[in-house]
This record gives C-alpha cells, structure tokens and sequence, in this order.
C-alpha cells in the first residue's frame, strides 16, 4: 500500500487542545497529488474525529499544507494525561494515509 509518507514529509505544532500539522511534498511536482489525498473528509476518518474538527489549507507558495485538527489533544499539554501531549507523533500517523 502506497502512503503520504512516500510523497511528503510533516511536522507537529500544538496550541491549547489543536493539533497543527504541517505537511510538504518532497517534490514540488507531487503537490496536486498530496492535495488530493488530504481532503479533510478523508483526514478526519483516518483520525477518528468529525470533519467538523478538520481544517486543511493548502499554501501553494510554500508548496506546503497545513492541517489543523482541533480538540485532538485531550484538553491540551498542561491537561492531557496522554504519553505524547504535544502531539508530535501525529504527523507519523498523517503520514501513514493511504493514497
């Protein structure tokens, strides 16, 4: 199975309980492919959140995206009992949708 993480890279951000996500194609020819794959219906079913949660934006200049998935971080660093509260290791997960 053929993944986002074979055509782009991510990083994680946090503020309060939103996790942000950034993510950029490794090759600035694959950017139409990676926008199609990260329609935010398809985000939020790969997170198990409601679309409603799921914001993604592209920024073409950048040739990045940013994903924002809101009240994804179990009220946010100083209340989240969760091992990685920050939410680092969601841009991994992103990473894993399939194409």
């Amino acid at each position: 199975m053929t993944t986002l993480g074979t055509l782009a890279h991510a990083r994680a951000g946090d503020k309060g309980d939103t996790s942000i996500l950034v993510v950029a194609p490794f090759e600035a020819a694959d950017f139409t492919r990676v926008d199609a794959a990260l329609q935010h219906a398809r985000v939020a079913q790969h997170f198990g959140v409601t679309t409603e949660a799921v914001t993604v934006h592209a920024v073409p200049g950048l040739v990045a995206f940013t994903v924002v998935i809101r009240g994804r971080l179990d009220g946010g660093v100083t209340r989240s009992r969760a091992a990685d509260p920050h939410g680092k290791t969601l841009s991994g997960h992103l990473l894993d949708l399939p194409l």
